[in-house]
């Protein structure tokens, strides 16, 4: 390694080692069951010398001089469903909303973002940007998404201090377009409709741009592998990587887009390693594509999270990144919107997605009503907030909070550094920003109280895990 380079990683811990000779202290952030504490302070960690702990003493091992990937950005997707939601609320639960999402002192500091090209499951009804029939794309608009989309994103940006790394993500190609004649369950994209596919991407984010909401990175299909009873589109491995290299890809470097990310796969870990594997092998696909994008969904198959996964296409192609696209709770219950397992559930995925690589970690949609909508085929999912559309409130998760637990404290351009836990009742992570701040988090999904030290360099700290918690560590 370049030795200035390696000084330059080490110095934020030489200058935390050195604070620690003068005041020893890291403060704690606290989200926890049973307890009124929701990213809350609840206290100062003291270090003092402990050379070698014994086994019988529970730790956190942390190395800040061995670093990882960089952090892109942690976020969720303004829908049509979120922007419709949005709307209706009163003005002072939108400005509630904004600060709660974006602003990183009072709320917990959202940089990410996802939106759809069209409409998806989550829109009160299924449209595309042209006339039927329009090959050549004369009638392109977006007036449908300035109803409710566009402007919620405008503020958006405007609530994150001007900056709002956004990727956009197709479900379906319009009907005329496909084997199947509909945007729904499935079907495939027509070959001789394939040029004009690529071009009707190219033409969606350059309308954005020119709309004053800049682009970072698309993704060529949500879901490839689903037919669904919702807007849906069929790739096999062999069609994404032809159509990448032959089409989407030429036509980005030709339309002078070529700086945008693009992703592929989009879909869940169960099969990511062959997806990845198939396009990225081929050189003249892979020299297109920014990384594997993923969600969480492999569970409906009976399987737990596949997180070996993620590491094996990291191992395998360490030159791309991963990317967390979508994940939700679905199956929405108003009677289960206090249950603790929803946030439990993304601290866990974050946690073990972040541990093996994945440099962006993206929520599904940011506010859904009361009754987890509005969704055009019922297909109701709980959101990290939602919104009672009676008395105009807004109703949090620990969803949210368990987010906020990361997002609020690692900021884009953060690298990973090495957290090791000698418990598995233990989870965790940790990340040194750009200013040189550490964030440690420390997730406890047990019943148990847990005692901890946290170790640095032959220093420690004694801490606690209260049982169904997660906690940050920041250390200055």
């Amino acid at each position: 390694m370049n030795k200035i380079y390696l000084m330059a990683l080490l110095f934020p811990f030489g200058t935390w080692a050195l604070a620690q000779q003068k005041q020893p202290v890291a403060a704690v952030y606290t989200t926890a069951q049973g307890s009124d504490l929701k990213i809350s302070k609840t206290g100062n960690l003291s270090f003092t010398d402990l050379k070698q702990p014994l086994e019988t003493q529970v730790c956190i091992f942390v190395d800040p001089s061995k670093t990882f990937q960089t952090l892109v950005g942690i976020g969720g997707a303004i829908t049509d469903a979120t922007a419709e939601t949005y709307a209706k609320l009163p003005k002072a639960a939108q400005q509630e909303f904004l600060k709660a999402y974006y602003d990183q002192a009072n709320g917990i500091g959202f940089s990410l973002a996802r939106t759809s090209i069209h409409s998806t499951d989550f829109s009160s009804d299924s449209y595309t940007y042209i006339k039927e029939n329009d090959a050549e794309l004369k009638s392109f608009n977006v007036k449908h998404d300035e109803k409710y989309r566009i402007p919620l994103i405008k503020q958006a940006i405007q609530a994150a201090g001007g900056k709002l790394t956004m990727f956009v993500s197709p479900w379906s190609p319009p009907a005329f377009m496909k084997t199947n004649g509909s945007m729904l369950k499935g079907g495939k994209l027509k070959p001789e409709f394939r040029q004009n596919w690529a071009n009707y991407y190219a033409k969606f984010i350059k309308t954005y741009e020119a709309m004053g909401m800049p682009v970072w990175g698309l993704t060529v299909q949500n879901e490839p592998m689903a037919t669904q009873t919702w807007e849906s589109c069929v790739f096999t491995a062999e069609d994404e990587r032809d159509f990448i290299k032959e089409y989407l890809g030429p036509t980005l470097q030709k339309e002078g887009l070529s700086d945008k990310k693009l992703i592929a796969w989009d879909h869940n870990r169960d099969q990511m390693y062959q997806r990845a594997s198939t396009i990225l092998s081929d050189p003249e696909a892979a020299k297109y594509v920014w990384g594997i994008g993923y969600h969480w969904y492999e569970t409906w198959t009976g399987s737990g999270m596949l997180f070996e996964n993620e590491k094996l296409v990291k191992q395998a192609f360490p030159d791309k990144e991963l990317i967390f696209t979508e994940g939700c709770v679905e199956k929405f219950n108003i009677d289960s919107i206090g249950s603790w397992a929803l946030g439990e559930r993304y601290g866990y995925s974050m946690i073990n997605d972040f541990n093996s690589g994945t440099a962006a970690w993206t929520d599904w949609n940011m506010l859904l009503d009361e009754k987890g909508g509005p969704n055009h085929v019922g297909n109701f999912c709980f959101a990290p907030v939602h919104a009672d559309s009676k008395t105009g409130k807004l109703i949090y998760t620990n969803s949210y909070y368990y987010m906020g637990q990361f997002s609020k404290f690692i900021r884009p351009g953060a690298k990973r550094i090495v957290s090791s836990s000698n418990r598995d009742k233990l989870l965790t992570t940790a990340f040194i920003n750009p200013d040189g701040k550490m964030a440690v988090v420390v997730m406890n999904k047990s019943n148990d109280k847990l005692p901890y030290y946290l170790w640095i360099a032959g220093k420690a700290a004694e801490s606690i895990s209260l049982p169904h918690s997660i906690s940050t560590i920041v250390l200055e």
